[in-house]
């Protein structure tokens, strides 16, 4: 099957309108993050960020591959989120909800649809953003969790905390609230958040 004539063709078109508007909506949640003062939180979004940045540049690779000449347009039909507000906490329950649609059904289903029409390398990447729409789903949990629960910077056992501004330290159950070295607010700390292996 050529690659212009198959649903997977507008599938990563599809994909990439999905991951330019959550890369978009992450830089709102990373510019709020920051004007709030939570420069740690802000750097693990601004990771994000760059990760949906590279996932978009992949699936538009693929796409380019369907054409010797310019695509003058691809028409898609597809629904896009549009829950996020001006709140810190709720934009980091709905990205770990996002998320996890996009790893639960959407990629899924895209994957499958590839691999039916003969295109694997195609079903790979998908398969590939699963695994990596799951890591981004538990960051923002953690983060909403962490935040939600008064845990960012209070643990049940002692844990190192870092400045990211200056990278003092200091073992203890709270992070610092101004840091002794340089002076840069808790917002700076470094945070903890798990693997999940």
């Amino acid at each position: 099957m050529e690659l212009k004539k198959s649903k997977t063709y507008k599938n990563l078109a599809k994909a990439y309108a999905g991951e330019c508007q959550a890369r978009t909506r992450y830089k709102f949640m990373e510019y709020g993050a920051r004007q709030q003062g939570y420069k740690n939180i802000a750097q693990l979004i601004d990771s994000v960020i760059y990760q949906e940045f590279n996932h978009a540049r992949m699936l538009y690779s693929f796409i380019q591959t369907a054409s010797e000449q310019p695509i003058e347009n691809i028409d898609i039909e597809s629904g896009y989120p549009f829950k996020q507000k001006w709140d810190l906490l709720e934009n980091l329950r709905i990205a770990a909800e996002d998320e996890g649609f996009e790893a639960d059904k959407i990629y899924p289903e895209y994957a499958k649809t590839a691999r039916e029409e003969g295109f694997d390398d195609i079903a790979g990447l998908f398969e590939n953003l699963v695994q990596v729409e799951n890591c981004h789903r538990m960051l923002f949990q953690q983060l909403y969790d962490q935040m939600k629960n008064g845990t960012l910077y209070k643990k049940p056992q002692k844990v190192k905390w870092k400045c990211m501004d200056c990278g003092y330290e200091m073992t203890g159950k709270e992070a610092f609230k101004v840091c002794p070295l340089c002076q840069a607010n808790q917002g700076a700390v470094m945070l903890k958040i798990e693997d999940g292996e």
